[in-house]
């Protein structure tokens, strides 16, 4: 899909249960249209992980278009906030600790983007050949790992390696990160649930990235994360901005 505004964006969406897991309670939002790309990853057992990241995509693919970048991230964070208050209520109903969902979401408008998320989902910038992490784990184990009191690769086996310390639904008022950047000509975002940042390598995601076609980029991580093991579900958007007009495209003479 595409859209044409300051950048011309495409994207590609896809997702898996895995290999272990009986169901898939990711949930992905592509709508390259709107300037949005969420992904979710539910968590509450017994399909109520999926229940909760299905009403955070939907609620979010609800949104109207916004022309601008600062109001777009009001509407992002009220949509989530209510979405927040509905798990917590639906979790005392049915007298379970918690419904719950990571949620790490790409906003792009004019030339600017932003990131929002709470949990251990990711968003990646892969710029002039070299990527970089824009979201930070909101983990215990990404706390050990900023006071250095455990290393990048005891990280990846820590048996607490899966426990988050945000998410929509775990508290009364969901805390969300955020960070904003302008965007250049040619950058390609990396949307991901765990199920693909714990199985596949930073080098693999720039090897893929480096065709520059979302759809052969997203289809090729999800069979990395499969074949190494597809623990968990995995759920990949690759999202890319395009420069129609800049000075550094070939352009064919509208005469001829």
């Amino acid at each position: 899909m595409s859209c044409e505004t300051e950048f011309a964006w495409t994207s590609f969406a896809c997702s898996h249960t895995g290999m272990v897991r009986p169901i898939n309670e990711d949930a992905c939002l592509e709508r390259p249209e709107l300037g949005l790309w969420v992904v979710a990853d539910g968590m509450g057992g017994h399909a109520l992980g999926e229940l909760a990241s299905s009403m955070v995509v939907q609620a979010l693919g609800a949104l109207p278009h916004q022309e601008n970048l600062e109001d777009f991230i009001v509407q992002v964070r009220a949509r989530l906030q209510d979405v927040n208050r509905q798990l917590r209520a639906e979790a005392a109903m049915r007298d379970v600790p918690i419904i719950g969902s990571t949620v790490v979401a790409l906003l792009a408008s004019q030339r600017r983007c932003a990131c929002l998320w709470a949990g251990d989902s990711r968003i990646y910038l892969y710029r002039g050949s070299e990527l970089r992490q824009l979201t930070r784990d909101h983990s215990q184990i990404e706390e050990l790992r900023q006071t250095g009191t455990i290393s990048d690769e005891d990280a990846l086996r820590h048996p607490a390696r899966n426990l988050i310390t945000r998410a929509i639904g775990a508290a009364d008022l969901l805390d969300l990160d955020e960070g904003t950047l302008d965007g250049r000509d040619g950058d390609m975002f990396l949307l991901c649930s765990d199920g693909l940042s714990n199985e596949v390598s930073e080098q693999d995601m720039c090897d893929a990235l480096v065709s520059g076609n979302c759809r052969q980029a997203a289809e090729t991580l999800l069979a990395l994360a499969l074949d190494h093991g597809g623990n968990d579900n995995v759920s990949v958007i690759v999202a890319r901005a395009d420069d129609l007009y800049s000075t550094e495209k070939t352009v064919l003479n509208p005469a001829l």
